[in-house]
């Protein structure tokens, strides 16, 4: 991802995950707004040049010009030979037509080839497309994460 396309992506994935944090953990949607702002704050604190995270874009390739289609961004944790996928998104679009699994499939060569031994993410419980996606390209459920809201204004 270039330094131009960041403020695009930014924008576009604060937009949707606030969404899905709101649906997730049922908090108001401009709760969960600041939330994924300040976490993103947290966890990009240099755009795309941020250590240890990898921010792409994801192409068709066979157009010209190429296509956008979708987004890809991973964390390395080097010293576990671990990439853990923070966001992996393919426009609605081009959903359906391969992009998904091809963009897993070379991430997966890509990161062996650098020595990486797993490859690890969370997905929502309704996003059964995304599971879809994982299940076919050979992920399987590790555990569940569940989250229950403390009322702090009863004691």
């Amino acid at each position: 991802m270039r330094e131009d396309e960041f403020s695009s992506y930014l924008d576009s994935f604060i937009r949707e995950f606030s969404v899905e944090v709101a649906s997730n953990y049922g908090i108001p949607e401009s709760a969960a707004l600041e939330q994924v702002k300040r976490e993103m704050a947290s966890d990009l604190p240099d755009g795309i040049h941020t250590a240890g995270q990898v921010l792409t874009c994801l192409v068709d390739a066979t157009q010209t010009p190429e296509r956008l289609v979708g987004y890809l961004w991973y964390r390395q944790d080097l010293a576990a030979q671990v990439a853990f996928i923070m966001d992996f998104s393919i426009f609605p679009a081009y959903q359906g037509q391969g992009f998904g699994k091809q963009a897993l499939m070379a991430l997966e060569q890509d990161l062996k080839r650098k020595g990486f031994a797993q490859i690890k993410l969370r997905v929502a419980p309704d996003n059964q497309r995304a599971r879809h996606v994982y299940d076919v390209t050979g992920f399987r459920v590790t555990g569940i994460h569940m989250s229950k809201p403390l009322d702090r204004n009863r004691a």
